[in-house]
């Protein structure tokens, strides 16, 4: 009875971890990785990879208290592993992306609609947190027309400190073709 269940557990888990939604997340990691700027949150894609993180652990640990073979547990163990580094490895590139173009980010409509609730609470606060540790160590230290985040004086019309990467913007390179 206990092989029995164990067994539909594990085939539960196999038809609800799909290779699809690995590959997807595994293909997500890769284009947000090589892209430029910070490509759409693929929100719906996330949830699922983690109802599935959550359900393979459950059988791994059913597996684990019905023992089952240590070899086919340390598998599943395995598999959900790569799932976990995949996930957690997407996330860190998002986080690395926001906090390297944070004011940008921020202060950009478009680029601020591709971020989940919780990137965009993460940014607010990391604005705060370095915002409130420059007044306290810098800027407060400057003359009032240095005193901003984001512009380089009070005479600057736009925020010229809020770094944009030079690769979000389009590059044109001239082809010459030599005949000889």
């Amino acid at each position: 009875m206990a092989t029995e269940e164990s067994a539909s557990v594990m085939d539960d888990y196999e038809t609800l971890i799909s290779t699809t939604d690995v590959e997807l997340l595994k293909r997500a990691w890769r284009n947000e990785k090589a892209a430029p700027e910070i490509l759409q949150f693929e929100s719906s894609l996330v949830q699922r990879i983690k109802e599935q993180i959550e359900l393979a652990e459950q059988n791994v640990e059913i597996s684990e208290a019905n023992n089952i073979d240590p070899l086919t547990v340390s598998l599943y163990q395995m598999d959900l592993d790569r799932t976990q580094f995949l996930l957690r490895s997407y996330l860190r590139v998002r986080l690395q992306k926001i906090e390297k173009y944070l004011f940008y980010v921020l202060k950009t409509d478009e680029y601020l609609n591709r971020l989940s609730k919780q990137e965009q609470m993460f940014a607010r606060r990391c604005t705060d947190d370095l915002g409130s540790h420059l007044d306290e160590t810098v800027l407060a230290k400057l003359p009032d027309n240095y005193q901003s985040i984001l512009k380089q004086s009070i005479t600057s019309e736009e925020d010229d400190m809020a770094w944009k990467s030079q690769r979000w913007s389009a590059t044109y390179l001239p082809l010459y073709v030599t005949s000889s």
